[in-house]
């Protein structure tokens, strides 16, 4: 049987995957890659956990799935449980998806239908940041300030307004780092004021930026400036979390780092770390009460809302998470192994930033440090660096177009939460070859 191209990262013929052995994967041919990203920041805790499979296997054994109109399982009600007690107490509503674009799609009909309960039926409004990524439905894409993924479907998307990146490697211009929360706040608030406050629903953000930006964590001081503007002009604050959440960044919540609580949050990735797809929207009490009680229901789900099996396997990731003190992992061992990439990758000049949070970091490459000049689009640096990177064995994260939407390479680097000291170090060298490779004339 032939083997399939992959348009994404460059790699022309893909490998056949046969099994995984915690922190690697091997092909058909034998050949052992370290998952230094975690496919897309999904792997949480490795590959083929005997624990996860068994409670997959034991869910299986029983029943795969009760439809959610019909049945309640023990598996959905334990992991919901859990799931609000990691949000914390204003938490008190979950929707369960099958992936991160369902999960944001979610979080955008539970505002809007929330409004049309309180009888505001005019805030239908959505502001979103450029250099952004939602989701890849219609109404995810909508909110994403992603040139280069809504090209093809401009004029079926919704009117969403956008207001700039919060960057503090590229700050909007004369700007300083100390100003940037203030500038951008200042931005969002006029807006909203623009628009008009009664039309506006919420606004959107990645607490810690990925594939649009190459992990930009959200400035100090940022998202504070930006919830209290939404207090004020009665507009929900919607936190983007399925990639930097659920303990990527060292917290469960990625920002628990900056000290607020949104009024809806989109979580999935490594909710079941890949073991079988799973996302979640979750909720204040404040937002479901007023829905609830004003209409019945939450008017949004799908026919494997709350998949049974799904559930067992998040259940049983969170839960060995919880036990082994990941997130605290995550949250130590980030800070060494950023520190390690600076000391490995410094040398070269090209390493214009090197940024992040926990396990998720990003690379930033330029062609003038001193400047900030990003290389030409065709010289496709971010993806020679993947390839030079998954031929020695390591499998990162390229990204493109962080700059003006069509320069710039990043690489991201998400590594599973329990993978060791050693393998930590093996990816800092496998990924400083790989740059030293692609930056060869």
């Amino acid at each position: 049987m032939a083997k399939s191209r992959a348009i994404g990262f460059g790699i022309e013929n893909l490998p056949r995957i046969v099994r995984g052995e915690g922190s690697y994967l091997i092909d058909d041919a034998g050949r052992r890659y370290l998952d230094g990203s975690g496919g897309p920041a999904a792997f949480c805790i490795g590959h083929a956990n005997r624990e996860v499979n068994a409670a997959i296997a034991a869910q299986l054994d029983q029943v795969a799935c009760g439809y959610r109109y019909l049945f309640t399982s023990d598996a959905l009600e334990q992991l919901t449980q859990l799931l609000l007690s990691l949000s914390g107490p204003q938490f008190g509503h979950v929707v369960y998806t099958s992936s991160g674009s369902e999960s944001m799609e979610s979080a955008l009909k539970v505002a809007l239908q929330y409004f049309d309960a309180r009888g505001l039926p005019a805030k239908r409004r959505f502001i979103s940041r450029h250099r952004s990524y939602h989701g890849n439905t219609l109404g995810a894409l909508s909110v994403s300030g992603y040139a280069e993924r809504r090209a093809p479907f401009e004029g079926s998307l919704l009117d969403v307004s956008f207001v700039s990146a919060a960057n503090a490697y590229r700050p909007p211009t004369g700007v300083s780092e100390t100003d940037l929360a203030k500038h951008l706040a200042d931005e969002l608030e006029s807006k909203i004021q623009a628009l008009g406050p009664d039309t506006v629903a919420a606004f959107i953000f990645e607490p810690v930026v990925g594939a649009a930006g190459g992990v930009v964590p959200a400035p100090p001081g940022y998202a504070a400036a930006v919830e209290e503007v939404c207090r004020r002009h009665d507009v929900l604050l919607i936190a983007d979390e399925v990639m930097c959440g659920v303990g990527r960044c060292g917290t469960w919540r990625a920002l628990e780092h900056d000290g607020i609580t949104p009024d809806i949050m989109a979580v999935a990735k490594g909710l079941a770390g890949g073991y079988i797809p799973l996302g979640a929207t979750v909720f204040k009490h404040t937002v479901g009460r007023s829905i609830l009680e004003a209409q019945g229901g939450i008017m949004t789900g799908h026919t494997y809302s709350g998949h049974t099996a799904a559930c067992a396997a998040g259940l049983a990731v969170q839960r060995l998470i919880e036990r082994e003190s990941l997130v605290e992992r995550v949250r130590e061992r980030g800070v060494i192994l950023q520190r390690a990439l600076r000391e490995s990758l410094g040398r070269y000049e090209e390493v214009g930033d090197i940024r992040g949070r926990g396990f998720f970091i990003g690379v930033e490459l330029v062609s003038d440090r001193r400047t900030k000049q990003p290389f030409p689009a065709d010289r496709r640096v971010n993806l020679e660096i993947g390839r030079h990177a998954f031929e020695n064995g390591l499998i990162c994260y390229p990204c493109a177009g962080n700059v003006g939407g069509g320069l710039g390479d990043t690489i991201i680097i998400a590594p599973p939460y329990n993978a060791s000291d050693t393998e930590l170090e093996v990816l800092v060298a496998k990924l400083t070859a790989a740059v030293e490779a692609a930056l060869q004339p």
